[in-house]
């Protein structure tokens, strides 16, 4: 019997993850000392309204690569540099909405 309660903890636990967005999994899985299912899916709900996927997408490696954010700010790119603008608004809007 304690096996099976602890099969349905698992099972509720991964669903919950598994309909987390990219950005919340991403938050949730870093070793930032505030990062918690409130504030990661808030971050997610921000990015959801700011963010297209292809945007969440890439900005899901900056919690792994933090250099790759400055690569991409600094890029010649227009691509990037129409990205780093909502990327900026999407992070302004987290922190006044989130915090």
């Amino acid at each position: 019997m304690k096996t099976l309660k602890w099969a349905v903890v698992l099972v509720v636990a991964s669903a919950g993850m598994a309909n987390a967005g990219m950005i919340e999994r991403a938050c949730m899985k870093s070793d930032r000392k505030a990062a918690n299912r409130s504030l990661c899916g808030c971050i997610q709900d921000v990015a959801d309204m700011t963010l297209s996927r292809s945007d969440q997408r890439l900005a899901v490696k900056f919690f792994k690569d933090p250099h790759m954010a400055q690569e991409i700010r600094q890029s010649d790119h227009a691509s990037h540099e129409v990205f780093w603008k909502r990327y900026k608004e999407f992070g302004a809007t987290a922190k006044n909405y989130c915090s």
